[in-house]
């Protein structure tokens, strides 16, 4: 098959649904590529790369579209393009057929088969399909460097001779493929990262990444993202008002807020009002990725940045990707190359189109004159969810101190008993050994003890620099031999005249060795 890439049209676009790697990559499956003069320079690809790769550089669009029998793009098909379709061409193209119903109406009534990337379900076999997380990706990194150039300040907390700079607080409003994507920048710049998403088992993604998650006290009956194709679904109401009031008093604190909420076949949800907005200090930033949908933020103005009268910029742009359209353009044409790969299983250049696919089916939205938006769910099932992690209870005062006193009767108990069963075992053990047994017996109990609470007096975080003093203190015992000494028995004495000998031995020695180790780290 002929598979062709127009040059974009649509305003501000460079990106292109070709590359020359992905040229080489088809040339496998058997398939001969097209590519339109200048397709690609926006994104950084010249024609003689193209060339070099085996693609045919055609001079024009209308050159392009009349001899591909498949047309890959990035953008929804302008009207001139929809003209140029017929019932022997495919077209593969992100589209949204849930927001363009009148487009998607045109493009069936030329009898085109349409395959929409965006919507590719979210299974783990279509992953390396998934054009929109590969998008959002992109994205998400551009958003955080975006609010950066129009943010006055370092995102990272800094001490220098003039003084401290506090770092930024940024908060990321859902935590999908772009939320993910920000979080992970915010934080490698040194931001303190808050998230928030409507499906808790994120949480754990995003604090593995050092943000914070931002809980709310509400139970929304169990949502799961595997139900939904790894995406959001709409809250009630009950839940929105809690969400919106966690915002508010979130939005004096934040420094910037990036958000990326958006539901399928929606449009994007309004979550940071007007109200939130003016609460929020000048030179804050906001940073709009669901601007193309109508946006997350009330003020936002797609394709715009605005500065509210309180000194808040609102950046709504919609073409993130574009902006770095060499990166985005690479991995947009492998998706494509990945999505005619299962398009053509017999790698011989001929296109199967196989209903009963789950990927081909779920992507496709018209063919043979029938509309096929909204495909039916796939047999396979989501990509799984993790297991759903409950929200960490943070004990009150009153129960803090309950739970010590609780600790402190326990361990009062524990101690009595020890002492009772002591002096019982002493008591028996009394009973029946001579007198001069108890009197060794009673000094050698004394000076464990001794040895032992001045041991277990040193904190622990000192048991290293001073485990030489550790030693040498637990020689308390040295205490018995001195009062041994007096002793009239010779064999006593003596061994009581060596036990204090070794015992010094061992104490000099410990603070010895102790103050060669605290020197090391002294400052010559």
């Amino acid at each position: 098959m002929r598979i062709g890439a127009p040059k974009e049209i649509a305003p501000g676009e460079a990106r292109v649904a070709m590359t020359p790697a992905s040229v080489r990559d088809l040339a496998r499956l058997g398939h001969q590529s097209l590519i339109e003069a200048g397709a690609g320079r926006a994104a950084g690809f010249a024609d003689d790369a193209y060339r070099e790769a085996g693609a045919e550089v055609v001079p024009d669009a209308a050159a392009l579209w009349s001899q591909a029998d498949i047309v890959v793009k990035v953008r929804p098909p302008q009207d001139e393009e929809v003209d140029r379709l017929d019932a022997d061409k495919t077209l593969i193209s992100l589209f949204h057929p849930g927001q363009n119903a009148d487009l998607l109406d045109r493009v069936n009534g030329t009898g085109a088969t349409l395959v929409a990337m965006d919507m590719v379900p979210r299974i783990s076999r279509a992953q390396k399909m998934d054009a929109l997380s590969s998008m959002a990706n992109i994205a998400g990194y551009r958003a955080v460097i975006e609010a950066g150039s129009h943010f006055g300040r370092f995102f990272t907390g800094q001490v220098t001779a003039a003084g401290k700079v506090p770092p930024a607080k940024v908060l990321v409003v859902g935590a999908g493929v772009a939320g993910l994507a920000a979080i992970g920048t915010a934080t490698s710049l040194g931001a303190i990262t808050y998230a928030f998403d409507v499906r808790p088992e994120v949480a754990e993604q995003i604090e593995s990444m050092g943000a914070e998650f931002v809980y709310l006290d509400f139970e929304e009956g169990g949502q799961d993202s595997s139900a939904t194709g790894g995406y959001a679904a709409p809250s009630s109401p009950e839940f929105r008002e809690k969400q919106l009031e966690k915002f508010r008093a979130l939005a004096p604190e934040m420094d910037i807020v990036i958000t990326t909420a958006l539901i399928p076949g929606r449009d994007a949800p309004v979550l940071w009002t007007a109200d939130m907005v003016a609460a929020m200090k000048p030179g804050s930033v906001i940073v709009d990725l669901a601007a193309e949908r109508g946006g997350n933020c009330e003020l936002t103005v797609p394709d715009e940045r605005i500065v509210t009268e309180g000194g808040v910029t609102i950046v709504g742009y919609t073409d993130f990707p574009s902006r770095m359209a060499q990166q985005s353009s690479t991995l947009y044409a492998t998706n494509i190359r990945h999505m005619i790969a299962d398009l053509t299983p017999g790698k011989d250049g001929v296109i199967v189109h196989d209903m009963e696919d789950d990927v081909i089916r779920g992507a496709t939205a018209a063919k043979g004159h029938e509309i096929t938006y909204p495909p039916p769910r796939p047999r396979t099932a989501a990509i799984a969810a993790a297991p759903k992690r409950e929200k960490p209870k943070v004990p009150t005062a009153q129960e803090k101190r309950a739970a010590e006193a609780a600790a402190f009767r326990r361990e009062t108990r524990v101690q009595v008993g020890l002492i009772a069963g002591g002096a019982v075992l002493l008591l028996l053990v009394g009973l029946v050994a001579p007198p001069s047994f108890m009197q060794h017996f009673i000094v050698f109990v004394l000076s464990c003890f001794v040895g032992f609470q001045v041991i277990w007096g040193v904190a622990h975080s000192l048991h290293t620099p001073l485990m030489a003093i550790t030693n040498a203190i637990s020689s308390i015992i040295i205490l018995g031999a001195l009062l041994q000494i007096g002793s009239g028995s010779f064999l006593v004495i003596l061994l009581g005249a060596l036990a204090v000998f070794m015992a010094g031995i061992n104490i000099v020695g410990g603070f010895m060795v102790t103050r060669r180790m605290l020197a090391m780290f002294q400052k010559s």
